[in-house]
């Protein structure tokens, strides 16, 4: 039988804080979902390693170090209401839900979607609103949004998300070549967009009319 909780907080102590997450509440959130729930039975003795992790449907789910620096970059403080593009096996959007009002997740693969929303309604997630649709549109009838993750590699910044962002809110969004990005993060201000890049990474493509091309 696996220890998860026990080898949670060793991913937290030993893949996050040493590398820089600070931020409490992040760390909490970490410590709180279980990470093997939203995974394929088969792989959950792997969940809480550092590393990405298949998914199916060609998909994966985020190594933890890159879901808490991303949940970070967002410097959530509790009231936001969140907009997530690429719902995947709805890990990110649980941890988001621990530090948000609100979270409205997209995602253009059914089956994933589905699996998420499972999940999430098992574990009491009920402040996570799931689309299956085109996640380069955003979801325009529930903008604006204090805060956007894109959990997946885009050749530019949508400007259909800039757009579903409120003015002081922030986008951390992978934006790059297919197979290698950058984690860049935004905020719109009055003046128009200031952007930050921090780490190197790679994500699956962002697939849809504003990103990748199938």
């Amino acid at each position: 039988m696996f220890n998860f909780e026990a080898e949670r907080r060793r991913m937290v102590e030993v893949q996050l804080v040493t590398r820089g997450i600070h931020d409490p509440r992040v760390l909490n959130a970490m410590r709180n979902v279980p990470r093997h729930e939203f995974m394929p039975e088969a792989i959950r003795g792997t969940a809480y390693g550092d590393h990405a992790l298949p998914i199916g449907e060609s998909q994966t789910i985020s190594q933890p170090y890159m879901v808490a620096l991303m949940t970070e970059l967002l410097e959530l403080t509790g009231s936001e209401r969140v907009l997530e593009i690429g719902t995947g096996s709805g890990y990110q959007a649980a941890v988001l839900a621990e530090l948000c009002a609100k979270v409205y997740t997209v995602e253009r693969i059914k089956t994933l979607a589905a699996n998420a929303r499972a999940a999430l309604d098992r574990l009491g997630y009920q402040r996570v609103a799931i689309k299956t649709f085109d996640g380069t549109y955003g979801w325009k009838d529930m903008a604006p949004f204090d805060a956007i993750l894109v959990a997946a590699g885009a050749p530019e910044i949508p400007e259909s998300l800039v757009a579903q962002l409120r003015e002081g809110g922030r986008m951390v969004i992978p934006v790059g070549e297919r197979f290698s990005q950058q984690l860049v993060k935004l905020v719109k201000t009055p003046e128009g967009v200031v952007t930050d890049k921090s780490i190197p990474c790679v994500f699956v493509p962002l697939i849809g009319n504003h990103g990748w091309k199938e």
